[in-house]
């Protein structure tokens, strides 16, 4: 099944549909998607990492959770596949594809989907819609960065801190120099290197295209990312996709924060859920670059609306006596785009 889910897009199976043997299966991927080719253009990718990713779904086998997802990046112009990373995007259409596959008894009204998420061994609770016990795309609710409305999917992330790196802050600092930048290397969710983009010589306002010809930027980023990833306790990241690079500056639309964030080498468009978690996170930490800058507001239930390039993101943040944050939801939706067989290019 093809699905947009959030700001990304891609193909959603089960995993007993796909080989067994991980090289196989990547080998058929590569084939579905098009890859390597900038273009994609003989296969479903869309030319951008945000449109050449799958969910692998299966009924899960764990106490408390309907279904296990495992989300594998595409990459667009490279023949490679990898798990290092979970997506936020993609997991809002992973509870109406359990729920279309039967993996999940629905409710009528809302059924709550339960998943586990392999890639960082996260739980999130998708609430999907179900009237009359079949799932409902149509909707009110408005996400910036996808046209027009659909029905809601908010998500409640539980347990995510440290969920690449082993810790929220895998460094023990909330601040760390690395190649004359003060940075937060923060994982709540999703390992991010967070910098002020004043540091980095610009406003944190460009497009993404615009950022994306920064050759000068784009060098100094790998430079920072590169020498991140082993204090990050993520290894050599040359060839992964994490962490994420994030720029900050000061909110302009009345969010918390403004972010212009590379995925790792491509500016993306929005920003990703579970990017957005360890964004807000870092803002509500003292002394972090993110902290100097954000609208944090007060208590114990926190909304921050993290700006990006196409609009904002809300994380709804539950704070503990000690101002950590103990759980994070997001609102998302999902559309179900096409439901059939996929080729791979092979006889």
């Amino acid at each position: 099944m093809w699905m947009r889910g959030g700001t990304s897009k891609g193909g959603y199976f089960l995993a007993a549909d796909l080989p067994g043997d991980v090289a196989a299966r990547d080998r058929f991927l590569l084939g579905v998607m098009g890859s390597p080719d900038s273009r994609q253009i003989d296969g479903m990718g869309g030319a951008d990492p945000l449109t050449s990713k799958v969910a692998v779904v299966a009924k899960s086998a764990r106490d408390g959770v309907d279904v296990d997802y495992l989300f594998l990046q595409v990459f667009v112009d490279q023949a490679i596949v990898t798990d290092a990373q979970n997506c936020g995007n993609i997991l809002a259409g992973v509870g109406p594809f359990a729920i279309e596959r039967g993996l999940v008894a629905t409710r009528d009204g809302i059924t709550p989907v339960t998943i586990y998420m392999e890639n960082t061994g996260q739980i999130g609770v998708a609430t999907v819609e179900t009237p009359g016990g079949r799932v409902r795309y149509s909707g009110s609710a408005r996400i910036d960065g996808v046209p027009g409305t659909a029905a809601p999917v908010p998500i409640e992330f539980k347990d995510t801190a440290g969920s690449s790196c082993g810790a929220l802050l895998p460094t023990g600092n909330v601040v760390d120099r690395i190649d004359g930048i003060n940075a937060t290397l923060i994982d709540n969710g999703m390992p991010c290197v967070v910098m002020l983009a004043a540091d980095l010589g610009i406003t944190g306002l460009e497009s993404p295209h615009d950022l994306e010809q920064n050759q000068p930027l784009r060098q100094q980023l790998e430079v920072i990312r590169l020498q991140a990833g082993p204090l990050m306790n993520l290894g050599d990241v040359r060839d992964k996709t994490v962490p994420k690079m994030t720029m900050v500056s000061a909110p302009q639309n009345g969010g918390a924060i403004s972010t212009r964030t590379f995925i790792p080498h491509r500016c993306h468009k929005t920003i990703g859920v579970l990017g957005a978690v360890s964004v807000a996170t870092a803002c509500l930490l003292k002394g972090s670059p993110a902290y100097t800058l954000a609208a944090r507001g007060d208590g114990a239930t926190r909304s921050l609306a993290i700006e990006h390039p196409s609009g904002e993101m809300t994380v709804v943040a539950t704070l503990d006596a000690d101002d950590s944050v103990r759980a994070a939801a997001i609102l998302r939706t999902a559309r179900k785009l096409m439901d059939g067989v996929v080729f791979d290019g092979q006889d």
